[in-house]
């Protein structure tokens, strides 16, 4: 390998120097990123360098001794992707990998970009396809040869044999499925509400969080009038921290406005919606002195009501550095879990959002403690499923986090062929094998079962890009598009 004495315009018979130190590499083919030949020009970082080199390039023409000159263009976006794919460099899978790759912002979105740059992903896909082609060649057999040809299963035991291996599939292919779902959290961010009454902390919290102010942070009640959205990284996981407006029940002399009852409303709605929720209550001292949790009944129904729904409810009780003992704390723990029944002891976590000069890892009511608790929720929330009755390695279910939405879509289609497979073969389970030879019905019956397996294994095949060519021409322009010109 050789560094180029100089980049080179063709204009003139002897050419203007744009870069004295270029290096221009050539890669032959098939043995390249897109499996055809390859010249990389690494040029100085300059503006003017790479303004200068750009407008040469197109008034660039190599010589052809077959023929007359072909001009070169700039790529097309994804262009060079989609010629690698055309060459079999990489599937469907591995581009949109890429993509994730090159959009990654945390450190848990390039973990699943990584993942889906092997062809495991792929392999995975296509053994499931395999099988189906199978069970639809021994159905097919069944329809072509039953009255020429002697089996050695009867027809109904053949059918209970297809129908056992589409069914472990089928429970295969919902884990997957709801392993994209997971996948998409990482790749899109994890939905979190911040919930609570008027001036219980949640502003303070968020800023907290953020390290910025990003939400009004004010004594006076009802400063969150809608859902204020930031986007922060918390232990490598992108979360899309929602601050809501306060709930609360109107009182004589301070009843609940239109204004304040849509954000009231917004609330709930956003807590519904999200994947985690955060309830924040607040640890208040009287002006006689007595001190207790906050609980506002509009909050406590809606945390109760939350809780028994979803398993991703936390509960924060805010300003606990007013707390006059160490011994307040339990109490206001207690008294939260009586207000909350069925809300477990470790989903309650007692903080104070003002900074402390203690060391954060000895302090009961740190931030840094409840965020701790927080990530392990999120690692729960994006840890992939293992069907029950899958032996096999769990690291291998690991791979299916990088299922695309595009994947679930797909594979939607593949479980619902799948659903209709069954519920036909079931109807037919116990027919007589002479029934299913001689009668048109039946045999149509058969017929029937086997394009749903068609229909299974091309959704499939889409997946990959290896499909009807019809369908995958469709998809890979969706594909390609979101790449820049540069890939």
């Amino acid at each position: 390998m050789e560094r180029a004495k100089s980049c080179m315009s063709g204009e003139g018979e002897t050419g203007t120097v744009l870069d004295s130190g270029a290096l221009i590499l050539y890669f032959p083919a098939p043995k390249t990123v897109t499996g055809e030949d390859l010249l990389e020009l690494h040029l100085h970082g300059g503006t003017a360098i790479v303004r200068a080199v750009l407008a040469a390039i197109p008034r660039t023409s190599p010589s052809s001794s077959t023929g007359p000159s072909l001009p070169i263009r700039y790529a097309e976006p994804g262009e060079f992707t989609r010629r690698a794919f055309a060459n079999a460099r990489l599937d469907l899978t591995q581009v949109e990998a890429l993509s994730d790759s090159l959009s990654a912002t945390t450190e848990q979105q390039r973990r699943l970009s990584v993942r889906g740059t092997t062809n495991s992903l792929a392999a995975r896909y296509e053994s499931w396809r395999a099988l189906l082609l199978a069970a639809r060649g021994e159905l097919e057999a069944l329809i072509d040869f039953s009255e020429d040809q002697h089996f050695d299963a009867s027809v109904s035991e053949l059918l209970s044999s297809v129908s056992e291996q589409v069914g472990a599939l089928s429970g295969a292919l919902r884990a997957h499925r709801e392993n994209a779902v997971r996948g998409e959290l990482l790749r899109s961010g994890i939905s979190l509400a911040l919930l609570g009454a008027p001036n219980a902390g949640k502003s303070s919290l968020l800023n907290a969080v953020v390290g910025r102010e990003a939400a009004i942070v004010s004594r006076e009640e009802g400063t969150t009038r809608d859902v204020v959205e930031v986007g922060v990284d918390l232990g490598g996981f992108l979360v899309r921290l929602g601050d809501t407006a306060g709930l609360r029940r109107g009182v004589e002399g301070a009843e609940v406005g239109l204004v304040e009852r849509e954000g009231m409303r917004r609330a709930k709605a956003r807590a519904e919606e999200s994947d985690v929720v955060v309830v924040v209550i607040s640890f208040e001292v009287g002006e006689g002195g007595e001190v207790g949790v906050r609980l506002d009944p509009e909050v406590v129904e809606t945390a109760a009501r939350l809780a028994a729904e979803k398993d991703n409810v936390l509960v924060v009780i805010n300003k606990m550095d007013v707390a006059p003992s160490s011994s307040d704390l339990e109490t206001a723990i207690k008294a939260t879990q009586t207000a909350i029944p069925g809300l477990p002891r470790e989903k309650i976590h007692p903080i104070s959002c003002k900074p402390s000069s203690q060391d954060p890892s000895t302090t009961p009511t740190s931030i840094q403690t409840f965020l701790r608790a927080l990530i392990a929720q999120f690692t729960t929330l994006t840890t992939a499923l293992t069907p029950d009755s899958d032996s096999s390695d769990p690291s291998i279910w690991q791979e299916s986090l990088g299922a695309t939405e595009r994947h679930r879509l797909l594979l939607e289609t593949c479980i619902a062929c799948l659903d209709d497979f069954t519920a036909l073969v079931s109807g037919a389970a116990d027919a007589d094998d002479s029934m299913l030879r001689e009668s048109e019905g039946d045999e149509a019956d058969i017929v029937l079962a086997a394009e749903h397996l068609r229909g299974a294994a091309d959704a499939l095949a889409r997946i990959t890009g290896r499909g009807e060519a019809g369908d995958v021409e469709e998809v890979l322009g969706v594909v390609f598009e979101k790449f820049c010109v540069g890939k």
